[in-house]
């Protein structure tokens, strides 16, 4: 090996886990999920709390079914329809968790 062999240093691309996909299977449906990116997702939760900094299902639950879950898209008639809500949020909720 010669001396510039030796000092090469490695550089490798930044890995953003923006749009970085997830999918669960929950009662049959695949659901995917997608990261919105990091300050998305840290807005998504500031609206999701009220005044004493608790986090409010209902509203949660609305930025998740319209930012995280990409597929299938789901409202709440959806839920109306087809069961597993909170097992869907509580593994969207976990997956934005571990992004962060």
């Amino acid at each position: 090996m010669n001396e510039n062999q030796n000092n090469q240093v490695k550089q490798e691309a930044p890995k953003s886990r923006f749009g970085l996909q997830e999918k669960h299977t929950v009662e049959g449906i695949e659901y995917t999920f997608q990261f919105p990116g990091v300050k998305a997702t840290i807005d998504l939760l500031d609206r999701c709390r009220n005044g004493f900094g608790n986090v409010v299902d209902g509203s949660y639950y609305e930025e998740i079914m319209e930012h995280v879950i990409v597929s299938p898209k789901v409202d709440w008639e959806y839920w109306d329809e087809n069961g597993g809500l909170r097992e869907v949020m509580n593994l969207a909720d976990r997956f934005l968790g571990r992004q962060l």
